[in-house]
Parts: C-alpha cells; structure tokens; sequence
C-alpha cells in the first residue's frame, strides 16, 4: 500500500503513513481495541464524502445536496437494525465515547447518579471517571469485580445499587473477559427504576455473529464502537427501542456534535455489509477460540489470567504472581520491541500505578483477521512468554522479532 499522491503533496506525512503500514504488515496487533478494516472500508472511508456537511438525519438535514449522504446513512441504519436486532439506530457518533455521551444527555441531567465499574477492574473512561465528561457531570458511584475470581459480583452490585438508588446502571467493560449477565443487570437496574446503558464497544462484533449474548432488546439503551471486533470503521453506534428515539436522537445532533463525520458512516455501512455474510460469524468463533487458545498457552507457562480464562476477545494476564519483579509497562515495552504490540492494563486490586500497572491485556481480533488459528496463537503466546520471562534479554528479543516477522510474512494484510 503507497501513497504516491500523498507522497506528491506532503512527503513527511506519506513517509508516516507508509510507516504506519509496514508496522502493522509486521507485527502483531494485539490491542485488544485494534483491529483491521478490509480496503473497501478504507475506500468507503477516503471517500468524497469527507467534503459533506450533512447536519441533521436523512430527509430532514440542514444543508442542500445531501441525497447520496441520505442513501449512505440509511443503509448503515438498516443494516445496523439487521445486524444487532435493534429497533431504533443512530450511526451518527463518531466514537464509542460520545454514544455515551448522547445517551446520558438523552435521559439524565447533571448531577444525576451513576453506577459503573470502576476503570482500574475493567471500565472504561466515559462510563463515570472524574477525568472525563462523564464523571464531571454525574453523581458517580463504581462497583468492582471480585478480586479473588475476577468475575462481576452481580449480588453485590444490585445490593450497591439499592443503597446508592443510581438513575442509570452502567454495564459493558474494557477489560473483562467473560460474558456478561445483562439480564441480571437490567434486573437491579429494574429494582432501584434506574436505565441500563450496555456498552459493547468491545464486543460489538461477538453479538452481531451471536457468540456473544445480546444486551439489545434486555437493556434500554446499548452502545458500540463500529471497529474493535466489527471491523467497520472508526465510530460509534447507539442502539435503543422506538420510545427513546427522539431522544437519543436530539442528543447526538444537536446535543453533543455538529455534522456527521459521513465518509465513517460509509464505511461502517460497507463493514456492516461485509459483517452480515455468513463468514463473519466464522471470523467472530475464531476471534474468541484464539483468545482462549492464546490464554490456555499462557496459563501453561505459568502466568495468571484474571478470572482464570477467558469467553471473549482478550485475555487478561496478572504479573504479580508469576512475574513479581516485572511491571505490565516492562512486559509492554519488551514485547512491543519484539514485534508484538498490546497494552500494560491495570488488574483487579491493582497495587501500582495505572501508569505502570501489574498486568497486560491482549486482544485477537486483528491478528485473527490476518488468518491466525490455533496453531499460530499456541506460537505467539509461547513467544509472548518468552519476551516476559526475559524482558531484558535483548537476544531473546531479537529472535522473537524474527519469529513475528515469519509469522507476518506467512498471513500478509494488505498488498503493497
């Protein structure tokens, strides 16, 4: 992949772009939120598009010459609707983030309680941290997951709940790796007459394929990133019944952003497209066997998995145990020279710094889009291993790098 013309205007940005390629063709992706989107998402998204404003919704926008924006946009919905089941759609918000946002603008006002998982156990930023919006407008209470097993205590949290009388339960996690009971959820959330807001950003994929259960049609409002496990692009997604509709609708635009970004909603069209064949549902099987059979290797050379495995798309690796001596930020660095590119993740009762936390986080769904089965996790986790137990070995990183790069070479990405 090159980028002549690009190349033809501002050298500096084709040599940063062409780079970027090559970074990915050889290494391993495996930042869990990452994933790779097929050259007709990349087209979609480079598109004319990029020169439209279209503030508003089809058929009823705030600037002429907006048929063929029209024409896009109601795919995405429809397609949206087929894909997820979801009754009411808005393809609008240009992350996972401000889905949030437009479904807190839509149902709450400030100061109004929260209830989520604190970030250090699996949560994310927008679900109520005080460094961002979430937190600095709303009331904000956090439940944890067990420390001893890993798993939610949904017990606990509808006991949390009763005591702190939330007006919305937040579910859907970061950095969890075990399916979600949404039904209990949307149960203490129904005891304490608090909405449910189910954030799949990571797993918006798994439950499009079914190999994840569905939160659509149990909670009241669902959010998503339309990348990660989906591979449509950058953006994001809500989902909700027709009562809230007008709503969410009027929080996205004009409540929290202007125009749509509607080169992305293109390509979040043409990745949903691509996500309604019956391959995908191959693809999204193999994403979650790869990450168990990556945490089964892992667990075999002694490392400690939060909550002992695994149901979804990442594992969660606890340094403390098997590595006491090495910090997630040692092991990320370490492996990141050898080729394989996750992140350093906090851990339940994380005891350092989030900055330089006690764990990793490890995703397969951009490696899994590359063609990765068993017998290549079973590799890269061994490998993965190897770097760790040796973070300071330069020569060990060096053969590791050499092994990712064979690896790359035998499942190529994109053709340059």
């Amino acid at each position: 992949m090159e980028y002549d013309t690009v190349r033809e205007t501002d050298p500096e940005i084709a040599d940063a772009l062409e780079g970027e390629v090559t970074r990915q063709q050889e290494g391993l992706q495996m930042i869990a939120s990452e994933n790779h989107v097929s050259p007709a998402v990349m087209e979609a998204q480079s598109s004319a598009l990029t020169n439209k404003y279209a503030e508003g919704y089809p058929g009823k926008r705030y600037y002429a010459g907006c048929e063929h924006a029209d024409t896009v946009e109601e795919l995405a919905i429809e397609r949206a609707k087929e894909l997820w089941g979801a009754e009411h759609v808005n393809v609008q918000p240009h992350s996972g983030s401000q889905a949030n946002m437009g479904v807190y603008l839509a149902v709450l006002e400030p100061g109004d309680k929260i209830l989520s998982l604190d970030l250090t156990h699996g949560g994310h930023l927008s679900h109520g941290h005080p460094a961002n919006f979430a937190g600095q407008l709303f009331d904000v209470e956090q439940y944890e997951v067990d420390a001893e097993t890993g798993y939610i205590d949904y017990e606990g949290l509808a006991e949390q709940a009763e005591a702190f009388e939330p007006d919305m339960i937040v579910s859907g996690y970061s950095a969890y790796p075990r399916e979600v009971e949404w039904e209990r959820i949307q149960a203490a959330a129904d005891e304490v007459d608090a909405y449910h807001l189910a954030d799949i950003a990571h797993i918006t994929g798994l439950v499009a394929a079914g190999v994840h259960a569905s939160p659509v049609g149990t909670a009241d409002f669902v959010t998503g990133s339309t990348h990660k496990t989906i591979r449509a692009g950058r953006g994001g997604i809500i989902m909700c019944e027709e009562e809230h509709a007008s709503d969410v609708d009027s929080a996205v635009f004009p409540g929290a952003q202007g125009g749509p970004l509607m080169h992305n909603v293109a390509g979040k069209a043409v990745g949903f497209k691509e996500a309604l064949e019956p391959e995908f549902e191959e693809y999204a099987r193999q994403v979650v066997e790869n990450a168990e059979t990556l945490g089964e290797t892992l667990q075999d050379h002694g490392f400690s998995l939060v909550s002992g495995g695994t149901d979804t798309h990442l594992v969660l690796v606890d340094l403390r145990e098997s590595h006491p001596d090495t910090t997630g930020g040692d092991a990320e660095d370490a492996l990141e020279d050898a080729g394989i590119v996750l992140n350093a993740n906090t851990v339940p009762g994380e005891t350092r710094s989030a900055f330089n936390p006690s764990g990793i986080r490890a995703g397969t769904p951009a490696i899994t889009t590359r063609g990765f089965g068993a017998e290549e996790m079973q590799a890269v986790g061994d490998a993965i291993a190897r770097v760790v137990d040796s973070h300071d070995d330069e020569t060990v990183r060096n053969e590791v790098r050499e092994e990712v790069r064979a690896l790359c070479q035998s499942h190529p990405l994109y053709e340059k």
